[in-house]
């Protein structure tokens, strides 16, 4: 668990510097607020099987493939298209007031939700978890940089079923942190758009 960290960033490097991994370990980068539902002996085998593919990069339950020029993952319109991907419950308990959210089908994506990220240490090495210099906002956008970065680069990241239930209905994209870091990747990224899986 991410404490006394100044931004999301800063305590997942710092965390991942501590550890001193070897690059095959495997990370997951999650949200405190998440259960995985997911039974072990389906979990683990999953993330083994999943991050042993060459040039893997990050996988998570949800995502999309094409990020457009709004940088917004889960844009209405695209999801409208069918560019989304994976699944996630919504919701405080999993036995009552559950909302399964369906993305679309399981496949490559361009961009993955930070609620859970999963990634081998030597792909976590060569994106980089430090905040960038761009980005002004400590806690936004994070997943978005961290999975455009590994795109850029050539790994690609996939949506997987790994069944996650998020006691958040990401009601915090509506800071002004989230607008800023938002506007600052889009002007970083602009040559790039869309990113695409």
């Amino acid at each position: 668990m991410i404490v006394n960290s100044k931004s999301i960033f800063s305590g997942y490097s710092r965390a991942f510097k501590q550890i001193n991994p070897d690059p095959s370990d495997i990370f997951i980068l999650c949200h405190d607020d998440i259960e995985i539902l997911s039974q072990e002996g389906y979990f683990l085998p999953l993330l083994f099987r999943e991050l042993s593919v060459p040039k893997t990069g990050f996988i998570g339950p949800a995502g999309t493939t094409e990020l457009n020029s709004r940088a917004v993952w889960w844009d209405q319109d695209q999801w409208a298209k069918g560019k989304h991907s994976g699944m996630v419950f919504h919701g405080e308990e999993l036995t009552s007031n559950v909302n399964p959210t369906f993305y679309g089908a399981y496949r490559n994506v361009a961009i993955l939700d930070g609620l859970f990220l999963a990634a081998k240490a030597r792909v976590l090495m060569d994106v980089g978890l430090d905040k960038p210099d761009y980005l002004e906002g400590e806690w936004d956008f994070y997943d978005i940089h961290y999975t455009a970065t590994a795109r850029k680069k050539g790994y690609n990241n996939r949506a997987v079923p790994v069944l996650i239930l998020h006691n958040s209905s990401g009601e915090l994209a509506g800071r002004d942190s989230w607008h800023k870091n938002r506007e600052l990747f889009i002007l970083k990224f602009d040559r790039d758009f869309p990113i695409t899986a």
